[in-house]
């Protein structure tokens, strides 16, 4: 029989993710899934609000005889990241996601899973329906982390009655976080300027795709490739060679994903038309020699298509290809006190057109406040000199750990309880809440662990079901014993 997650255990924390993965939430457009949590809320008459940010809250009452015992905080954001491959039709407004279970696993058909936080949503709701023994207990579903951090930013003073925080948003079982980095983007854009094609050009729809992608903060030090790198490469090259010229450019996506495919429609002079399809399958060789350890599946091609009636002006062009060329993409620095911890990185994410501009959209990360600023006035600097307006978001603060932290001493001692393991105590690269949650509520005790998730931010995302039922446990366990 094949198996669905109607055959999974715990039955009710499944049948929760499956009814979230039934629920639109991309990223600022949380209504629905906020509307699903307070009408849930309300069928089981447990306290609940929302806050002028967006932020969900659910307070359930302590199990009898458990009156006396500390409040803690589960927290878990709302919105997941809307990626697909380009083949893929799918509207992630209104469409539900379709999870399949494969051997231990659960993906999606060519859209990410959600599962990066929708299983954590799927924890608090299975623990506030259920009768298992805790203290009181808060739900805390926040909005937009995954494009902004907009609902941790957002929380007031006083919300949160408790002093213990549980983020259930990290993906690596066996794992237990207590530090991350912070974080910031850096926006470039520079007006879009054309003229009419050149007369005896030929045109080709340029496409790097394959790539796996992936979490621009865990992912940054496996060795993958970045399809806006790769594909601005060839362009480059290609300017210089022959003569091409760009009518469009769209590569990558999300600021904090790593970019999976890129795509330009561009021409060249005809006379050049043999030796620049020659030069496509030099750069594929070129590029399968580089990357064929870490990106198997990557393709690399390039098309006739009928003539354009415009390109980019040549000075647009050179900006645009010398910067993103230029622009440092990658770890930067590893951490000189936590071994294989990568301290600080940039992820060189887009390149689009959009309302007369072209835009290319950067990520920083660092656990190291001065290194952040520091990487982000680097690539900054970078675009200044290709004659770009560059603006940074406001970024976030990283989590500074606490190995005293008397909340992971109970976390260690239930997980090797539970499992007879020894857990790993860690920061992470990625950025979590709980370094804007901390700076609001000084003095919360905070860990985050979370269930196995691989290929998170891209259509590769997968989520462990083994590894689920750990997660699920070592929270029951935490509850009962705080």
């Amino acid at each position: 029989m094949e198996r669905t997650l109607k055959h999974l255990e715990p039955e009710r924390l499944w049948f929760r993710f499956s009814e979230i993965c039934n629920v639109p939430r991309p990223s600022k457009k949380e209504e629905k899934i906020a509307a699903y949590l307070k009408s849930f809320a309300g069928k089981l008459k447990l306290e609940c609000m929302e806050d002028d940010c967006g932020n969900v809250l659910i307070r359930k009452k302590a199990s009898p005889g458990y009156e006396n015992h500390k409040g803690v905080v589960l927290q878990s954001h709302m919105d997941m990241v809307c990626e697909k491959n380009s083949d893929i039709v799918h509207d992630f407004n209104k469409d539900p996601i379709r999870p399949r279970v494969e051997g231990d696993w659960v993906k999606a058909t060519g859209t990410t899973l959600g599962a990066d936080d929708g299983i954590g949503i799927a924890v608090q709701l299975a623990i506030l329906e259920s009768d298992i023994t805790h203290g009181p207990l808060e739900c805390l579903f926040t909005k937009d982390e995954e494009t902004g951090l907009t609902g941790a930013f957002g929380l007031k003073p006083g919300l949160l009655q408790s002093s213990i925080l549980i983020n259930l948003d990290s993906e690596d079982e066996g794992q237990i976080f207590i530090g991350c980095a912070g974080g910031k983007d850096t926006v470039a854009n520079i007006p879009l300027a054309t003229e009419k094609m050149p007369d005896g050009h030929l045109c080709y729809k340029i496409s790097m795709t394959g790539l796996k992608g992936g979490h621009s903060g865990d992912d940054i030090n496996k060795g993958l490739g970045n399809a806006t790198k790769l594909l601005n490469r060839f362009l480059w090259n290609a300017d210089r060679d022959f003569g091409l010229r760009i009518s469009s450019y769209d590569a990558g996506n999300l600021r904090n994903a790593l970019a999976r495919e890129g795509f330009s429609i561009a021409s060249i002079p005809e006379f050049h038309s043999a030796a620049f399809e020659k030069s496509v399958e030099t750069y594929f060789h070129d590029l399968t020699g580089e990357l064929h350890v870490t990106e198997p599946l990557l393709m690399f091609s390039a098309v006739r298509l009928p003539a354009v009636q415009q390109v980019w002006s040549k000075s647009l062009q050179k900006a645009v290809l010398d910067s993103v060329y230029g622009c440092p993409h990658g770890v930067l620095a590893m951490s000189r006190e936590i071994p294989n911890f990568v301290e600080t990185s940039t992820n060189l994410a887009s390149v689009k057109v959009n309302e007369g501009k072209v835009w290319i959209t950067t990520s920083q990360r660092s656990s190291v406040e001065s290194s952040k600023k520091d990487v982000s006035d680097m690539v900054e600097s970078v675009f200044l000199l290709a004659g770009a307006e560059v603006t940074h978001s406001a970024g976030y603060p990283g989590w500074k750990p606490n190995p005293d932290s008397t909340l992971l001493k109970l976390t260690v001692e239930s997980y090797k309880r539970l499992f007879n393991e020894e857990p790993k105590v860690l920061a992470i690269h990625a950025g979590l809440e709980c370094g804007l949650i901390g700076a609001i509520y000084p003095g919360m005790d905070m860990v985050s662990f979370g269930p196995t998730i691989k290929g998170a931010h891209s259509p590769d995302e997968r989520l462990h079901i083994p590894s689920v039922t750990r997660f699920w446990e070592l929270t029951l366990e935490i509850l009962r014993k705080l």
